[in-house]
């Protein structure tokens, strides 16, 4: 069973660091990549823009509101309407067509067990007959009313713009004059957002991912050769996990099919040996296409070392059974502070995660 694990690279046998969530509003979810210049690949830039604008105008509103940045309302977005992928998005923010959720009757439908009563004529829920969250901050119309800002200017505050929504959800998060900066204090904030502990699980990850590519990874104490491996991989975030794709090339349409059935025939993209494959070879290094069969190459960076003895470059091994390396089923590129450009799994796009969100860390390997 291992040899079929690793007959091609990457079917990692752990479940996704973030989850789902049914809540009361009807969301899509999937796996957010990290692109270059502090942004992510999954964010429209004109949703990125609304969100950097309200952190840099919820200050008048809060005056004592602390910490608010632009990844916490993106975390948030992604989770209540995926940054309405999906919908146009006009200059001055309006999102059409507009986002609802579900009616929230009581029926169950989309997780709601309650019956909230109309409160806006349906103005902004285009129904009289019940309230159901707007927007892609997913407010309830009678939230709305409280919290709602004109942001862009024109007089109206409309949970269905991208600059109103944002500065909306910044105000709300603010509360009276949280300190979004102490952890606590933001979990709880989330936590108001919606009373669940799988919900704010599931935005913290979110939040931490795009505080990560806020960050970005420092490349200017390494040597060209590793700066140009890093570079070159860097450069494929976002780009879609592929079972079976890429090679020295680039990236390519996969294979079929993973232990638990994902084809990437139809998939142009890379998993994850298809990537170091990828990335080597612009500094001339050819590697063999399996995960396990690259970490015969170069010098081996014991797992027993832990993982402070990895340096930017280095490949990051992981095994069902560390220590022997023909169960390596996974390898990303250590780009350092923690952290490796990854293709994690079918589902999910290449990006930067933590060393530790693969399990069963195997150890390196310096080929530079």
């Amino acid at each position: 069973m291992l040899l079929l694990f690793t007959a091609v690279c990457c079917a990692a046998p752990v479940s996704n660091a973030i989850s789902a969530v049914m809540a009361q509003q009807s969301r899509t979810s999937d796996d957010g990549g990290i692109a270059e210049g502090g942004t992510a690949a999954d964010i429209p830039p004109r949703m990125l823009t609304a969100y950097k604008k309200a952190v840099q105008k919820v200050g008048k509103h809060v005056p004592k509101c602390r910490g608010m940045r632009w990844p916490i309302l993106a975390g948030i977005a992604k989770v209540e309407s995926n940054h309405a992928v999906g919908r146009n998005i006009a200059d001055n923010g309006d999102i059409r067509p507009r986002i609802y959720g579900v009616l929230l009757n009581g029926s169950g439908a989309g997780g709601n067990t309650t019956v909230f009563p109309d409160t806006d004529n349906g103005r902004w829920d285009g129904t009289a007959h019940g309230e159901r969250a707007v927007g892609p901050f997913q407010f309830l119309p009678s939230t709305w009313e409280g919290v709602g800002k004109d942001a862009g200017g024109d007089k109206t505050a409309d949970p269905h713009n991208a600059d109103d929504a944002a500065l909306g959800a910044a105000i709300y998060l603010c509360g009276n004059g949280r300190d979004l900066a102490k952890r606590a204090q933001l979990k709880g904030a989330i936590l108001q957002y919606n009373h669940s502990s799988e919900y704010v699980s599931n935005v913290l990850g979110w939040v931490d991912q795009y505080t990560a590519a806020a960050k970005g990874p420092s490349l200017k104490d390494v040597s060209a050769k590793v700066r140009t491996v890093l570079e070159t991989a860097l450069s494929q975030r976002g780009v879609p996990y592929s079972w079976g794709g890429g090679n020295a090339s680039g990236k390519t349409y996969g294979k079929c099919c993973s232990p638990r059935g994902k084809s990437g025939t139809n998939i142009k993209g890379f998993d994850c040996s298809g990537l170091t494959t990828y990335a080597y070879a612009k500094v001339g290094i050819r590697l063999p296409r399996l995960a396990a069969d690259q970490a015969g190459v170069g010098r081996r960076i014991p797992a027993s070392l832990g993982t402070s003895a990895l340096k930017a470059g280095d490949l990051v091994f992981y095994a069902y059974a560390p220590g022997r390396d023909s169960t390596i089923y996974h390898v990303g590129i250590y780009v350092g502070s923690g952290q490796m450009i990854n293709a994690a799994r079918p589902g999910t796009v290449v990006r930067l995660d933590a060393v530790d969100a693969m399990s069963g860390y195997a150890g390196g390997a310096r080929l530079i």
